[in-house]
């Protein structure tokens, strides 16, 4: 039995317990993170959510040599959309929206190729990938199933974006008891502005919603399994 390893964060020591915890890479996909897509088409600068990728793929790959499960989340619908409210649908009066065909063919459905992870943080077989309708990764979905099974109660958590998809599944975990470590370079925004307040709302109030770390902090600690190996 591996003993819980310290990990350096914000409000105070995160204790990562390397056999119930899992690395979650929220929504990295083509759509928001590549010119041409979805992010793009909105006028998003997609060079802030790229800029997430060297340092998580270093995670990624420790993570993986550590032994720790990794989920995989793609936000997207149906190719019917019957699984996208229509107010989603409909919000920002886009000219083209969900369901609409763009460069990386239709936005924000699954199977298209705008809707897939990049490259660069591919999944590997085995992995879990899971679609979700929503910003949040446990509405309408059995990520919360997936993870009590396998006696997973704490969270690494990465990926795009921070004020959205990455806030909304840090409040859910939070309400049904999973502890989440969010790695503030691993996570990322459009706007700077709401990625640096959303990560202090996450460590506010002796950590309120979970904890704050870096990648470096993080990749140091998970080094000293190697030793144990």
């Amino acid at each position: 039995m591996i003993a819980p390893l310290t990990v350096e964060a914000t409000p105070y020591p995160f204790l990562l317990d390397p056999e119930s915890t899992a690395l979650l890479i929220i929504d990295m996909q083509r759509d928001f993170l590549e010119p041409g897509g979805f992010g793009a088409a909105l006028g998003n600068d997609v060079s802030l959510l790229q800029a997430v990728v060297p340092p998580l793929r270093r995670v990624l790959s420790a993570a993986r040599a550590a032994g720790l499960p990794v989920i995989h989340t793609r936000e997207g619908h149906r190719p019917d959309l019957s699984d996208c409210p229509p107010s989603k649908l409909a919000r920002g009066n886009l000219p083209s929206g969900i369901g609409s065909l763009g460069p990386k063919g239709r936005i924000m459905v699954r199977g298209e190729y705008g809707h897939d992870i990049v490259d660069e943080l591919a999944p590997l077989e085995g992995e879990v990938v899971l679609d979700k309708p929503g910003k949040g990764s446990f509405h309408a979905t059995d990520l919360e199933l997936m993870l009590r099974n396998r006696g997973i109660d704490s969270l690494v958590v990465t990926g795009v974006t921070t004020e959205v998809c990455v806030h909304t599944t840090v409040r859910e975990a939070n309400d049904r008891g999973f502890e989440c470590l969010v790695l503030e370079d691993c996570v990322g925004s459009y706007f700077p502005e709401f990625h640096e307040v959303g990560l202090r709302m996450i460590a506010a109030q002796g950590g309120i919603f979970g904890w704050v770390t870096s990648s470096p902090v993080l990749l140091t600690a998970l080094a000293a399994l190697e030793g144990e190996a």
